[in-house]
């Protein structure tokens, strides 16, 4: 027997855009020659690319001193990890680096679990990241 689906749920998901809960919003600013990269959302496969890139495009135009405010993500997949590992690799090729700050607690259990946490220097806020680099 074939569920039965509610006529008003079906309604619903077909007003809704599929791909609105899975966009991140990526913005960053520039505190004492460091930039702070703002992702807000999930940084899972469907948006890691996005934040690699804008990454990148901040590494190749000589931003090499990164700090990810992660006060906004608040789930991270394998996907991610990848990303903060090509953003480390990508900033210590060219003398630099990427700190993480305000780290929430699930996003903390992904990058302790994984090891990440003595890869990246992990920061309670932003402002002592960014102190980090002086």
């Amino acid at each position: 027997m074939a569920p039965v689906m509610n006529s008003s749920w079906r309604r619903t998901l077909s007003n809704q855009d599929p791909l609105k809960e899975h966009r991140m919003q990526i913005s960053n600013r520039d505190t004492n020659g460091v930039v702070v990269v703002c992702p807000v959302g999930s940084i899972d496969a469907t948006t890691a690319a996005e934040l690699s890139s804008h990454i990148d495009r901040l590494v190749s135009s000589g931003n090499t001193r990164l700090v990810a405010d992660l006060a906004g993500v608040d789930y991270t997949s394998s996907a991610g990890l990848r990303v903060l590992l090509g953003a480390a690799k990508a900033t210590r090729a060219k003398a630099g680096d990427i700190r993480l700050a305000a780290v929430r607690a699930d996003v903390l259990k992904v990058l302790s679990l994984s090891g990440f946490t003595s890869i990246l220097q992990l920061f309670d806020d932003v402002d002592a990241a960014v102190a980090s680099f002086a």
